[in-house]
């Protein structure tokens, strides 16, 4: 099946930063989680299976809501679903102010299902679109330019978040709250979880200007999906006969899920091994997701192909993996070496490790994508749509993380979860993205 015709250079530039104002606002939403997990964790008293719920009600919510997102998408076309979208997104926003007034552990996670089906209908819309715009040996360039805006974001966001919510948290710890009395420590949790309201006033007024933004933006739809505006249930079982792409789900389960888990457990880990600055821990995470990126619109296509960059970014997966199993957890040398001589705050070496898989990680989603998409066609919105519930493993790998660590009082060794999610990817790299039917 032919490829969509390329768009002239002119005509991608400016809906690439369209896009790239858009792909800040994921990374802005997606990794304020890392720092808001310990936080919840404190304010609502959780433990650590508790506090992942987090991530599990955020990136379910893609699963949940893939199918009926990407309907929508085909009757209302790609600017007006983005639009959508956004909206979904300030409404879920504005749930957080009552929840933290009230302190509700079950509103919060409402608050976030509904964060996360926004972004859903967003993600299936922006992500075959820089797929579709331009070559298709490029299209891993492309994203991987969204990437680096999407994990600048993750990199400002924790510090924005500790700079406004987590100042004095120690004062919050389980040990000074043991010596109050239990009416002022519920005072005390109440001041706290009020730190969040003044943050979602401005996320809820954010999200609006941007859906006003989305309304006057020139642009255009995609060729291949003006005339495909129809709810078509067949569509679905049609994209199942292509190995590359119900693989290509698989893959992104696998990644997203391992994504998470450098990104959004990095804080609680570090808070286990006394880190004092455990709330911006995930922007380590995503500084080497930035490096990631920076490496593959360097290198993607003209030295590396997409296959290629995959297959490196699963052997070095499980490389880091190991270093998380069985580095030291007393020792510093490792940050020191890498990034202390930048002034940068020193941690142990097991959480310098979780912190490079960022790095492992970048690299996965802009090559899947366009290899998993490869040949679809009129499908495209579909077969995006199914791609996007791959991020369910952003729900299900870091909760299992959680349980594993809950149940055995050992965090470090809880990291395994990442090998076999890595040698899937690899599969996926060697063989998976090249089939082209069932046998």
């Amino acid at each position: 099946m032919p490829n969509t015709p390329t768009t002239p250079a002119p005509k991608v530039l400016v809906p690439m930063l369209i896009l790239a104002v858009l792909f800040f606002l994921f990374g802005f939403v997606t990794w304020l989680n890392g720092a808001l997990i310990p936080f919840l964790q404190i304010v609502c008293q959780l433990n650590e299976f508790q506090a992942l719920l987090v991530t599990f009600v955020f990136y379910i919510a893609y699963t949940v809501m893939a199918i009926p997102m990407s309907f929508l998408l085909n009757y209302l076309g790609y600017k007006k679903g983005m639009l959508a979208g956004l909206l979904i997104m300030a409404f879920g926003a504005l749930l957080f102010i009552p929840a933290a007034k009230i302190a509700a552990y079950p509103l919060f996670l409402l608050a976030l299902f509904m964060l996360g089906t926004g972004l859903t209908i967003l993600q299936t819309a922006t992500n075959p679109y820089l797929v579709c715009i331009g070559p298709r040996d490029s299209a891993a360039m492309r994203i991987s330019v969204m990437g680096l805006v999407n994990k600048a974001a993750g990199i400002v966001v924790p510090m924005v978040f500790a700079t406004l919510v987590l100042t004095n948290i120690e004062q919050y710890s389980a040990d000074a709250l043991a010596l109050l009395p239990a009416a002022e420590q519920q005072v005390q949790l109440a001041e706290l979880s009020n730190r969040l309201v003044l943050p979602y006033i401005y996320m809820t007024l954010m999200l609006l200007l941007l859906s006003v933004f989305i309304w006057f933006a020139p642009l255009p739809e995609l060729p291949d999906q003006q005339n495909d505006r129809g709810i078509e249930l067949r569509a679905v079982k049609a994209v199942l006969a292509y190995p590359q792409l119900v693989l290509g789900v698989l893959a992104l389960f696998c990644y997203v899920g391992v994504e998470v888990i450098a990104g959004d457990t990095i804080g609680l880990y570090g808070k286990q091994l006394g880190v004092a600055h455990f709330g911006v821990l995930t922007s380590y995470t995503m500084g080497f997701m930035v490096l990631g990126y920076l490496l593959g619109v360097l290198l993607i296509p003209r030295y590396l192909s997409q296959g290629r960059a995959l297959q490196l970014s699963a052997v070095a997966g499980v490389l880091l993996s190991l270093g998380v199993l069985f580095g030291a957890t007393e020792s510093q040398q490792l940050s020191a070496w890498l990034f202390g001589w930048l002034g940068i705050p020193l941690v142990p070496d097991t959480v310098v490790f979780v912190a490079l898989l960022g790095l492992a990680n970048a690299l996965v989603w802009p090559a899947v994508w366009p290899l998993a998409l490869e040949g679809l066609g009129k499908l495209t919105a579909t077969g995006s749509a199914l791609l996007i519930m791959g991020i369910a493993g952003g729900a299900v790998l870091p909760l299992s993380y959680g349980y594993l660590a809950e149940q055995s009082g050992n965090s470090q060794g809880a990291y395994w979860i990442l090998i076999p999610a890595y040698l899937y990817i690899l599969f996926y790299a060697m063989k998976g993205h090249k089939l082209r039917r069932w046998s």
